[in-house]
């Protein structure tokens, strides 16, 4: 079995788990990156759970009931960092964000059911949502992933509400430049006029 298709089994086993608590998720990362913009390799599943603030010990501890810590002192690094890392039991990365913010909230509420194969459907989030993480995130990977996916998704990307999620997300962290390199690109793959 390849190791995508055993991502993807991984994916569906979480998502199965989160489904049966009622916990509000969807996939962020690698796995959306293949649907939305260029197939690329990934070895690991990341994901967005809607924990809120101050009830995140309750999902820390159910997942690491599920899943073994793949970092010392895993349920501390996740309540400072808001990032659950864990591993299954063939060594792949689970990176949970323990979502609380209204952006994470909406990317949440707007994923889709994609299929993924053989009648599995995974929760994605959007192409727009994956556009203004990976512009949040702002490393080199993560800036080839939002190019790929303007080219891919062209005219159907909604870059009215990018803005309006980015935009605030960019005050917080202090990049406003961010935006500018988004728009670029934005001009460079995509000619929409807006």
């Amino acid at each position: 079995m390849s190791g995508i298709s055993e991502l993807f089994d991984l994916a569906f086993d979480i998502q199965e788990l989160f489904l049966g608590l009622r916990w509000k998720y969807c996939f962020i990362g690698g796995l959306t990156v293949q649907h939305w913009g260029e197939p690329r390799v990934t070895m690991d599943v990341d994901l967005t759970l809607i924990t809120g603030f101050g009830n995140e010990e309750i999902y820390i501890d159910e997942c690491l009931r599920h899943f073994e810590p793949r970092v010392p002192e895993a349920r501390e690094f996740a309540l400072l960092k808001r990032v659950l890392l864990l591993k299954d039991k063939r060594g792949f990365g689970i990176d949970i964000a323990l979502g609380a913010l209204p952006f994470e909230e909406s990317a949440v509420a707007r994923a889709k059911d994609i299929e993924v194969g053989d009648g599995i459907k995974l929760r994605f989030c959007t192409a727009e949502d994956l556009i203004v993480m990976k512009a949040f995130a702002n490393r080199d990977r993560d800036w080839q992933d939002v190019k790929m996916a303007i080219v891919r998704q062209g005219e159907a990307l909604d870059w009215k509400y990018i803005r309006e999620q980015l935009g605030p997300l960019l005050i917080y962290k202090e990049e406003p430049e961010i935006m500018d390199r988004l728009e670029r690109l934005r001009e460079k793959h995509n000619r929409r006029t807006l």
